[in-house]
């Protein structure tokens, strides 16, 4: 039987990218997004985080990774985005109604968006933005004190350069390799970690010469155990065009290769996804949905309806669960960095998502 949801209008304004923390220490879950945030349980109150670059119909702002950068005890947040060619962190003053300092991390070049995993194993996570025409893959990792708390300082760490173009659109992280390490995924292939991390080097694989989802990987390409196997497959979606797969590796002949099966062949613009249980059974699901004009407009799928779904896996492919879905006005997608948390204490996992089409809450409601 599938979830039932609750759809709840928070604000129309379109940023992109949402997360969720307690900003004011309270002990309730808020909501932030872009330019500001939304104070819970009901997200009615919305206070100013501070102004945000806007560039035709985009906000400079395509991500919203919580991490207590300063170490002062309050949640940060780390976005980027491709018209600042920057990485940044927002600094929560805690003090409801003043603005959020912003910082830069460092100048990478166009940034597509930005995700937060523990690279090296040390519990703290590390920030890796997508900056597809940047040939030097890097990430930035927080430099803490001797209590292991932030100091408001990155160290930049190169993984890789390519000696011809970029790094391109896509960026995923897990263990591809079986060694236990996070590799790092992109659109055309993916780099083996070494044992350490900061000393490399990393080993380049091509082995997406002509991937299926063309030029536009999703950020993330979720890596994960989705069939049992022991190896772990990446799920990725089409961002700018239509498709959504998984890519099981296979061992033939003492070699690797990777097989693609479609999930869901005839939606577009699935740029952000999830791999989480979010409907309680134990077994994580795949989350995702679409990302409303991701190209103004401009691309395939575009003025198609748009929706939010989730995916069970049944033991031999994917069942598609909707969350919401309609025209364009009444559908919702779920923008380029939704957030999932219990904002309820009910138990259960539920759905912001930020977007062009606004920003809407989906509480979960159980079966």
């Amino acid at each position: 039987m599938p979830l039932k949801w609750r759809k709840q209008w928070i604000s129309d304004e379109t940023y992109e990218s949402a997360g969720v923390f307690d900003v004011d220490g309270d002990g309730v879950l808020d909501i932030v997004s872009g330019g500001f945030w939304y104070q819970g349980p009901d997200f009615r109150k919305k206070h100013p985080v501070g102004e945000v670059k806007a560039y035709g119909e985009y906000f400079d702002d395509f991500s919203t990774i919580v991490l207590d950068v300063n170490g002062d005890g309050r949640p940060d947040f780390v976005t980027g985005g491709w018209w600042g060619n920057t990485l940044r962190w927002r600094q929560n003053p805690g003090e409801t109604g003043k603005p959020w300092p912003e910082h830069i991390i460092a100048e990478v070049g166009n940034v597509e968006t930005t995700r937060g995993w523990d690279i090296d194993g040390d519990g703290v996570i590390e920030i890796l933005p997508n900056t597809p025409p940047n040939p030097e893959v890097a990430y930035y990792k927080l430099i803490v004190d001797k209590q292991g708390k932030g100091t408001g300082q990155f160290k930049k760490v190169l993984v890789y350069k390519f000696a011809e173009g970029g790094q391109g659109h896509g960026l995923g992280c897990g263990d591809i390799a079986g060694n236990g390490r996070m590799d790092i995924v992109l659109a055309k292939g993916w780099l083996e970690a070494p044992a350490n991390p900061e000393q490399g080097p990393w080993t380049w694989h091509p082995d997406f010469p002509n991937p299926p989802w063309g030029w536009a990987a999703s950020v993330p390409m979720l890596v994960a155990d989705i069939n049992g196997d022991g190896r772990n497959e990446i799920v990725t979606g089409n961002g700018h065009g239509y498709g959504l797969w998984w890519s099981e590796r296979k061992k033939e002949d003492g070699k690797f290769t990777w097989v693609h099966h479609p999930i869901d062949p005839a939606n577009a613009q699935y740029h952000d996804l999830m791999w989480l249980d979010i409907d309680g059974d134990g077994q994580p699901e795949l989350v995702t949905g679409k990302r409303h004009r991701a190209h103004c407009g401009n691309e395939a799928g575009e003025w198609d309806d748009v929706g939010m779904y989730y995916f069970k896996w049944t033991g031999e492919g994917f069942a598609k669960q909707v969350i919401d879905y309609g025209p364009i006005g009444a559908g919702k997608g779920c923008g380029i960095h939704f957030a999932v948390a219990d904002l309820r204490k009910s138990g259960r996992l539920d759905l912001v998502a930020p977007g062009k089409d606004g920003l809407y809450v989906f509480f979960n409601e159980g079966m």
